[in-house]
């Protein structure tokens, strides 16, 4: 029963998240107006805004101009719900589960914002900072010291790889979002969950990259958001981290 209300308070937030990702880069309110069609601008009641269940009912359109429902709602509830039960087995019903569904959470819109538009909004890492060092100081996981180290590692390494790059070509190549969240992830996972991070999201952006140009004919200027790969990275941060360092370590000898 435990596992099935964690689906569902999942389920429940990821509808919130899509209303997120929909207006923050809008500068919108995300409390006023309600949930409304975006074609028709219709309000939405509330038995065709349950999670899931409405999209399939619905047949994925809108109840009054029957515009298609993008697939992106459903999918975003979808994979909150999963984050929910996968670190309430994961942390129990506890503070570090709600701490870190948060964390999941926020990487979720940043994701899917940056994938959009290729803007990480300073409106969710910025006071992500902050909760993850608050995070330090309640849970087990992480101690405030290991936070601070965290988010000074995780802000500066981005920040000079990304002034040495526009030293060196006289342009932009990654934005401080990027560092921003990075701050972020060190905040809630520590200094070494950030050089996890920066491993596995470069390892994976840059065969994402190559795929990509492959495919699309493009060079090496082409331009692809990393703030997914940095989320995706903070994940595997997340739940394998001190795996990875003992197989490490035991492999160093």
């Amino acid at each position: 029963m435990a596992y099935i209300v964690s689906i569902i308070f999942g389920a429940l937030v990821g509808s919130f998240l899509n209303v997120c990702i929909l207006r923050l880069p809008k500068e919108e309110s995300i409390v006023w107006p309600g949930s409304h069609c975006p074609h028709c601008k219709h309000p939405i009641k509330f038995y065709d805004n349950i999670p899931l269940v409405s999209y399939i009912l619905l047949k994925g359109r809108c109840r009054h101009c029957h515009s298609p429902i993008s697939f992106q709602y459903p999918l975003v509830e979808g994979i909150t719900a999963l984050a929910s039960l996968i670190l309430f087995i994961k942390f129990g019903p506890s503070l570090s589960y709600l701490f870190y569904f948060l964390f999941v959470a926020a990487l979720i819109v940043i994701t899917v914002i940056d994938l959009y538009h290729q803007i990480i909004p300073d409106v969710i890492s910025l006071p992500g900072i902050g909760v993850g060092l608050v995070a330090s100081l309640m849970i087990p996981q992480i101690t405030l010291s290991n936070s601070i180290t965290g988010i000074l590692f995780g802000s500066g390494s981005l920040f000079l790889v990304s002034a040495y790059y526009e030293w060196l070509r006289k342009k932009e190549g990654m934005g401080l979002g990027d560092a921003k969240l990075l701050a972020m992830i060190g905040a809630f996972l520590g200094w070494k969950a950030v050089i996890l991070t920066i491993f596995f999201s470069s390892l994976i952006g840059s065969i994402t990259g190559i795929i990509m140009m492959l495919l699309k004919g493009k060079d090496f200027k082409y331009a692809i958001p990393f703030g997914p790969f940095l989320s995706v990275g903070a994940v595997v941060a997340l739940f394998y981290q001190n795996e990875i360092i003992a197989w490490y370590l035991q492999y160093k000898g």
